[in-house]
């Protein structure tokens, strides 16, 4: 069969031939028809994500779209390594299987689950939005963070401010269901006081990070209280990315003058909690209250896609 190959740490995988899977106990076959190419998916092969393969030749991509020897159409994840879900043909077990609606596409039904599933989690597992709250979206130009956006106001915020790097897109989420946007590309005390003066108007409850860094470091300078603050509602910032910077300076005053809680989003949730997740995104795709841009790229023109920053939109490969 044919697959996208890695050979080494740090390289793009290559078209090539690669020995047909083989079955083991409690695994199905999957006849693989897309496979969406994730940042995820690069850091693996990178050797920066902390499950990156150690042997080698291995096939790339965690999860796709598929059918089983029976017909069945199923998203599928976890591949046995070697295999991947950038092939044509790849092995997995059955309980990794999901039901996909037959009202999605393969190329829509590939790209969804892995960040809408994680901004699903982010927001009502991690966060616990609770309706008519206030969320601040950092990061919210990328595809995960757009899809936070409406994500937001399908589990009942009552406010969603987007904020991103990305002008042409930022300009967009209003349609996506943002109430208000702050460019993150302005000089600190701009920016400082950008998110003061939107959080004026009702204060964060919960705050949805991707991106770390300088951002973050602003929008707690812009927390910082200047007297004591009795009563004050707890704010949740959830810690999920890092595209703008893996670490930050945390001044003490910063939680000894807000009610802050800051969480993160390493272990995994319950199967039963995970599951619903899947299937609450995927009827949000089916009934169009959930969007994502796609582009198709053929498997033979992967080395090329690798390279490719596609930042506000999900490539989709297709073997």
């Amino acid at each position: 069969m044919h697959a996208a190959v890695l050979h080494a740490l740090g390289k793009p995988p290559r078209f090539e031939e690669f020995p047909d899977p083989t079955l083991g106990e409690g695994e199905v076959l999957i006849n693989i028809s897309a496979a969406a190419l994730k940042p995820v998916d690069k850091q693996m092969a990178a050797g920066t994500h902390y499950a990156s393969p150690r042997e080698f030749p291995v096939v790339c991509g965690m999860d796709g779209v598929g059918r089983l020897e029976d017909g069945t159409r199923v998203f599928f994840g976890g591949a046995r390594r070697p295999y991947g879900a950038m092939a044509e043909r790849t092995v997995v077990r059955r309980v990794q299987c999901f039901s996909v609606p037959e009202e999605l596409d393969d190329v829509t039904a590939a790209a969804i689950p892995n960040p809408g599933v994680s901004a699903w989690l982010s927001l009502k597992h991690s966060a616990k939005l609770a309706s008519g709250e206030t969320v601040l979206i950092l990061g919210a130009t990328g595809v995960t963070g757009k899809l936070a956006v409406q994500i937001a106001k399908i589990l009942g915020a009552g406010r969603v401010v987007a904020a991103g790097r990305n002008e042409q897109v930022l300009s967009t989420l209003h349609e996506l269901g943002a109430d208000s946007t702050i460019r993150l590309d302005k000089p600190d005390e701009e920016l400082i006081a950008a998110f003061r003066r939107e959080a004026r108007e009702k204060r964060f409850d919960v705050i949805i990070d991707y991106l770390w860094g300088r951002p973050t470091e602003a929008l707690l300078k812009a927390r910082t209280g200047k007297e004591f603050a009795i009563g004050e509602s707890e704010t949740r910032l959830v810690e999920v990315g890092e595209s703008a910077g893996s670490t930050i300076t945390l001044p003490a005053a910063v939680l000894r003058s807000t009610a802050l809680t800051i969480l993160g989003t390493g272990g995994m949730p319950s199967w039963d909690i995970l599951t619903d997740a899947f299937q609450q995104v995927m009827n949000s795709v089916a009934h169009g209250t959930l969007r994502i841009e796609t582009e198709r790229v053929p498997l033979a023109e992967i080395e090329g896609a690798w390279e490719r920053d596609a930042h506000a939109h999900r490539l989709v490969v297709i073997p």
